[in-house]
């Protein structure tokens, strides 16, 4: 998915639930603050998104635009109707959204994840495509590694998890050092 992809999106879904304000989580939300990243970040076909102010027309938007639907058909790309809570996100992220409006939209708007949020909800998820996005952001310096560990004791996590956390962003680094690629210190 692109920059032009999302911006799609974003327009079928105001289509569909006449709603004005959307907000995207999830690896897409990239597009947000780096409108034009390497192809590494552009693999998912999906939009994790919902309806900021109507989050229960995200089951609409799940269901005209979804996987599998006409419109996945059509451009290879979709939507998944999520809600607030699919993401676990730091405090205060809401402050650091990354506003997407253009013609492209219909001059509706997309709020996208800064992107050391976006990398804290992948770091927590811990899912193996998850390590994979996380060490390419920090390869691509889109991440700092000083900034990302600040950022842990900002998640809503108890204190066993924000240890694990750490250390799993520590085990990133390092292994990228060892494959001989910088890394932004931050």
């Amino acid at each position: 998915m692109n920059r032009e992809d999302l911006e799609h999106i974003i327009r079928a879904a105001a289509d569909i639930t006449n709603e004005y304000e959307f907000v995207i989580v999830g690896s897409q939300s990239i597009l947000g603050p780096i409108p034009n990243p390497p192809d590494v970040f552009k693999m998912s076909a999906e939009a994790d998104i919902y309806p900021l102010n109507a989050t229960h027309k995200a089951d609409a938007i799940d269901a005209a635009i979804g996987e599998g639907s006409p419109f996945h058909d059509t451009f290879g790309y979709y939507a998944q109707g999520v809600g607030p809570d699919t993401a676990l996100l730091p405090t205060g992220w809401q402050t650091r959204l990354q506003r997407v409006q253009t013609p492209g939209t219909n001059g509706r708007v997309g709020y996208c994840l800064d992107v050391l949020d976006l990398f804290m909800s992948k770091a927590a998820a811990a899912r193996d495509k998850d390590r994979v996005f996380c060490m390419a952001m920090l390869q691509h310096r889109f991440v700092a590694i000083g900034p990302a560990l600040d950022q842990v004791s900002h998640m809503p996590l108890d204190d066993e998890a924000k240890r694990s956390l750490r250390a799993r962003i520590r085990r990133w680094t390092k292994a990228l050092r060892e494959q001989g690629h910088g890394v932004d210190e931050g």
